[in-house]
Order: structure tokens, then sequence, then C-alpha cells
């Protein structure tokens, strides 16, 4: 490989997100809604990264790294506004017309804690210098013509307690795609045709396939569908495009002095919840965590991305756990009378993702327990406001039940903890 083949990447992976901002955003849209997801959410990368013992009333700064259009840096930005935390959110991009219309959105919210830096992720140290407190870098690094060394890059930026949340593609999920990839290199390549003729011929081949072609045969997949030219161009026609495995993951976070705080969402990295066969489970139970979701992963065949939060290799942190009476659950982008109201008075809920359906136990207190997950009211608040209804229920017999709760709601990412500071 040469350096004027990589340079030559570069100007075409630029070029496309000059010409298709991604993920295609009009800022109008904002006064409509909060677009949410992982990583980023306030409250969890507050679990994952600090441990949900971070000082909320103290400054946070964060940097969007290959911040796009910029879903992850206004969603963070609102929720730290919202929450009345100070701070800000660096977006840091190279497309000067995909920073635009993240620039316009936040405009358009009026979020006055975000500023906007022209510049690659791998010039961080000398663009946009930490110490940052958390790094969003969300689909970027697999773009990369050195996704390790983009990594790399980025946590040498990172503050001591720092930590950071990203999103890489996962191998086997996405089946099809690099099917198609292969067949558009070579009637449609980058550096022969202009991007409209590339993008028509892509649309005509798509249109084309026979009924056995892995690309129909996986449902995963419907960027092209829904997602305009921009979803068509970055899922088949990108430049460079690098797929993970658990296994790759694993190495990816350690070459960087990072280690794993957490998969999301975690129930799809533990075969536990898929093998109801205890004969296999046995099987598993030695296995090393990455291990364990390397399997999962296996299993399930249908991880088209890994989002995971990784903080440096010498922090002790660790997620919080439920033995302070102080801890406050807090839902991940839901209000509790939604969660509330979708779950039943005890017994089975059927969990789908991504085209995987499996049933998990929630306990008899499921509904008044959602009810209360509010985000102000720690577990002996929620005990105590049940216990109005139910005096016979002690707080031992409420965390029995609290526990079987969270065990789902936070292997689904529905729920995650903030500890007392």
């Amino acid at each position: 490989m040469t350096d004027s083949a990589a340079d030559g990447r570069d100007r075409r992976v630029q070029s496309q997100y000059e010409s298709y901002p991604y993920p295609a955003r009009d800022p109008a849209d904002e006064k409509e809604r909060l677009i949410t997801g992982s990583p980023s959410n306030l409250h969890e990368l507050n679990h994952y990264v600090f441990g949900g013992t971070r000082d909320l009333t103290k400054p946070l700064r964060v940097l969007a790294a290959g911040g796009g259009t910029g879903d992850a840096a206004i969603m963070l930005a609102q929720q730290m506004n919202d929450n009345g935390i100070p701070g800000e959110v660096v977006h840091l991009d190279l497309s000067e017309p995909s920073q635009a219309i993240a620039k316009a959105r936040a405009d358009a919210r009026g979020l006055e804690n975000m500023h906007f830096v022209k510049g690659s992720l791998l010039d961080v140290a000398k663009v946009a210098p930490g110490p940052w407190d958390y790094i969003d870098c969300c689909g970027v690094l697999h773009h990369l013509e050195d996704p390790e060394t983009g990594l790399r890059k980025l946590a040498g930026q990172l503050a001591d307690d720092g930590g950071i949340g990203v999103m890489v593609y996962g191998e086997y999920g996405r089946t099809g795609v690099y099917h198609m990839q292969n067949m558009l290199q070579k009637i449609a390549p980058g550096d022969e045709l202009e991007d409209d003729e590339r993008i028509d011929l892509a649309r005509r081949l798509t249109n084309s396939l026979p009924a056995t072609a892995w690309l129909l045969r996986n449902g995963l997949i419907q960027d092209h569908v829904s997602g305009g030219d921009a979803g068509l161009y970055d899922l088949f026609l990108h430049s460079r495009d690098r797929a993970f495995l658990v296994p790759d993951v694993d190495n990816f976070i350690k070459q960087a002095g990072l280690r794993l705080a957490g998969f999301i969402e975690p129930f799809r990295y533990d075969p536990d919840w898929f093998l109801r066969a205890p004969r296999l489970a046995k099987r598993l139970r030695n296995l090393d965590p990455m291990a364990r979701a390397a399997f999962a992963e296996l299993l399930t065949g249908n991880l088209h991305k890994h989002i995971f939060y990784a903080v440096q290799a010498g922090n002790p942190v660790s997620v919080p756990g439920t033995d302070d009476p102080g801890t406050v659950p807090h839902l991940v982008n839901l209000h509790p009378l939604d969660l509330a109201g979708s779950l039943p008075t005890g017994g089975k809920i059927n969990i789908t993702a991504d085209g995987l359906k499996i049933e998990m136990t929630v306990p008899a207190l499921s509904r008044a327990i959602a009810a209360l997950c509010d985000g102000t009211r720690s577990l002996a608040d929620i005990h105590a406001a049940i216990r109005e209804k139910r005096s016979d229920l002690d707080y031992g017999s409420f965390m029995r039940q609290f526990e079987q709760f969270y065990q789902v709601m936070n292997a689904i990412n529905r729920v995650v903890l903030r500890r007392p500071v």
C-alpha cells in the first residue's frame, strides 16, 4: 500500500462528506425532537466512564471527534443544559458542510455550550488538545486508514479519569454490505467515475439483486433504503470501511492503552441470555468476559455495530452497584411513565434487537419502580414511596425485586445508576 494510494482515499473520504453530509439532518427538525442514542447519553456515560460518581456540578469538557452533522454533540450539549451542568462540547470535524449543519442545529436550540473546530481527529493534539473528560467518537474510526492510530491519538488527550464512547462497525451483522462494496469497486470505481454516476449504478445494482444475495437476506441493513443518497454512499461506496469482531475490539482497545468499561447493550454480549440449555451455559462459565462476548457474537450473528465505553488502562473505576440506598437510578432516553406503561406487573417481557427476540422476566413491582425512576429519587426514596401503599414491604424485600428489575433493565440499556457524591 503506497502513501499516494492512502492520500487518494483520504481525498475521496473528505469529498464524500463534503458532498453528502452524513447522517442527513435538517436543522428545522430540532424544534420537533432531540435525536438520542448511544454512546454519549449523559447518565449512561456517567455510569460507565465515571462509575456513577461524577460530580455534575463541575464543568464537563467533552469532545465530539468526527462529529459529523452533530447527533452526539447536540444530544449531550442539550442534556448538559437540561441538567444544569457547566462545561462545553467541542465539535471537531473535517467537513465544513457537515459542521455547518451541526452548527445550525445548535443555533436552532440556542445551545451556547457548543463550540466548533475544523480539523482531523488525527491532529487532535494540535487542533483540540485535552485533557478531555469525555470523548465521543461514533462511526468514525472504522473509516480511517489506520483506526488504531486514531484511537491512540484520542486516548492520549483524555484526562486521567476520563473516558471515551465509541461505535465501530460489526462484521457479522453487516453480511451483504461487503459483497456490495466489492461488486461496486469493480463497476463503479471511485477514481474513475463521478459520485452521481456511482450512486446511480449502486441503486441499479441494488434493484438487480437476486433473492439469494446476502444483502437481501440481511434485513438489518436499511441505510440504502431510508438514508437517501448519503446513506447509500456511506454504506456501499465509502472509500474505507473496516468491520470489527469482538476479539478485534478487545485488541483495538488495549493497543490504545485503554480498557473496556462496558458494551451497549450489555445483554447482547452475554450468552447466558440466549442459551436456555444449562449444560451449554455451564461450559461458558469459566470463560473471561471478552471470550463470552465473542461467543455471543457468533451465536446471534446480528451485531452490525459495536458500541462501547473505555477508560485509561490504569483507571480502577467500576460500574456502580446497588448496595448504597442513596444510589439514584436513571432511565436512558425514556420517560418513567412510558417505561412503566410498557411493563407487566411481573412476568415475561419480550425483547427485540435487530431481529433477535428473547424473553426476560421482571418482578411484580416493576411498574411501580419504573414510574418512580425520575432521576432524582434514590433507592431509599423509591422504597419509601412504594411502602406508602405497601406497608409490609421492608427494604430487603424491595431490594430483591429492584435487583431483578435492574438486572433486566440495565442489560437492555434502559436503566443506569448514579452514586451519591
